[in-house]
């Protein structure tokens, strides 16, 4: 029974169990990273089309996330618990967009699509970091969201590397796009509701305590209720918050550059292809980008318990500023490389910096959060990551074209300078001693 349930220490494998449901919710936001914008290219969107068909993730990420975590603040039944019902239903809306986005047909329906398959990440992403710190206490919450992290990087792996192989083994075209395209969806489509279902299955959520219960029962639950708790929530924000949104203006316009703009970028600075001046080689590029893209979700994967390690001995915000200036050094050489193969060892700074964008902000500033409110802050946090793509997606077609030449490799760049950036204000952030040492436990005791 639910009700029997209390907070105690998980093992390692309990901590993995309740995460693995990330991993599918990884696997589809890699394809939109890797995958969707090379559709759009082979459906005919123009360069400077590609930020502003982009705008699904911003606009559904700012209004989704803190609007379901509101609802699942409010939210208890005894059967489907907080979190989960919420999850759960964002693993199904993804699966089903990834089932049927290969069979798009004209570039209106791959849009349409997109904007599906960002509702269902976003729904499900957000429980996902509440439950953390529902779940936890309070000295394995490191271990916890640096479990997400390892995730995303082996979700994300799996998904790149699915663009690789698939070219590999599925040739010809159905429709109007390659048969890989198939390939790579449908499996995303499994591992999306199957991972999820496993967290569920295997982890049991926390009743709340009979005050929290009244708490819960004090505000009706309606569908007004998030827009009148997000902005008492906002007005309330302690200020390590705000610090580490500014921090997030220049991470995130960074990643939507990048993400927008690698395939492009290694089919000029590898093969001297476009999309239109010679799509076969373009497909090579894109296939290979996703083994690139791959490798730095494998560096994600095998350093992120390691962030937990050193969040042990320093600040999080001195883990994270390393992290950040490495990626962004990668990113500044990434687009003058020649060589493939080179190109590896380009992207390895990004995959150690990736490991602590999923994981080390959210140390940073989960002891400032009051436990009630996880879920709403938890998709706050997340308005601080969508509102600089959203910036991105109406600006930066605008900035490619007029002064970045329309090439891709100059985006690339751009998004170097702005995380190194990033990784300045991040020395600014008043992290609190005590914080600190919440911290220092993490990861033991696996």
């Amino acid at each position: 029974m639910l009700a029997a349930i209390k907070k105690t220490r998980l093992t390692f494998a309990q901590i993995i169990n309740m995460n693995v449901g990330f991993f599918g919710i990884q696997y589809s936001f890699a394809l939109q990273q890797s995958a969707v914008n090379p559709i759009y290219d082979m459906l005919g969107a123009s360069p400077e089309e590609i930020p502003i068909l982009n705008l699904a993730g911003p606009m559904t990420g700012l209004f989704i996330q803190p609007i379901i975590g509101a609802l699942s603040d409010k939210t208890w039944s005894p059967r489907w618990g907080r979190r989960k019902p919420y999850f759960f239903i964002g693993a199904i809306l993804c699966s089903l967009a990834l089932f049927l986005y290969p069979f798009s047909s004209e570039l209106w329906m791959a849009v349409g699509l997109l904007w599906i398959l960002d509702v269902g990440n976003n729904t499900a992403m957000e429980p996902y970091r509440a439950f953390v710190a529902d779940r936890l206490v309070e000295e394995q919450r490191g271990m916890g969201y640096q479990a997400q992290s390892f995730f995303t990087g082996f979700g994300q792996t799996l998904a790149n590397l699915s663009l690789f192989i698939f070219p590999l083994l599925l040739f010809g075209k159905i429709g109007k796009l390659p048969t890989w395209v198939y390939g790579s969806f449908f499996l995303g489509a499994v591992c999306s509701v199957a991972s999820v279902w496993w967290s569920m299955r295997t982890t049991p959520e926390i009743p709340p305590t009979e005050e929290e219960l009244k708490e819960i029962r004090k505000t009706p639950f309606n569908i007004w209720l998030p827009f009148k708790e997000i902005p008492d929530a906002i007005r309330e924000m302690p200020g390590v918050m705000w610090q580490l949104g500014l921090v997030y203006l220049f991470q995130w316009y960074a990643l939507f550059c990048y993400w927008q703009n690698s395939s492009k970028s290694v089919a000029l600075s590898v093969w001297n292809a476009t999309p239109k001046t010679d799509p076969a080689l373009y497909e090579q590029a894109v296939g290979w980008t996703g083994l690139v893209n791959g490798w730095y979700n494998i560096v994600t994967f095998m350093t992120a318990f390691g962030l937990a390690v050193l969040a042990r001995k320093f600040l999080a915000k001195h883990v994270h500023f390393i992290c950040l200036v490495l990626a962004g050094v990668g990113f500044l050489a990434f687009p003058h490389i020649g060589n493939k193969y080179m190109l590896f060892v380009a992207i390895t700074g990004f995959g150690v910096g990736w490991a602590s964008m999923m994981g080390i902000p959210y140390l940073i500033v989960i002891g400032s959060i009051p436990k009630e409110r996880y879920g709403v802050y938890m998709g706050i946090i997340n308005m601080m990551i969508v509102i600089p793509m959203l910036i991105q997606t109406l600006t930066f077609g605008y900035f490619l074209k007029h002064f970045l030449d329309n090439d891709p490799r100059n985006a690339i760049s751009f998004a170097g300078v702005l995380l190194l950036i990033a990784a300045i204000l991040t020395l600014f952030i008043k992290e609190k001693r005590d914080i600190r040492e919440e911290v220092i436990m993490q990861g033991g005791g696996h």
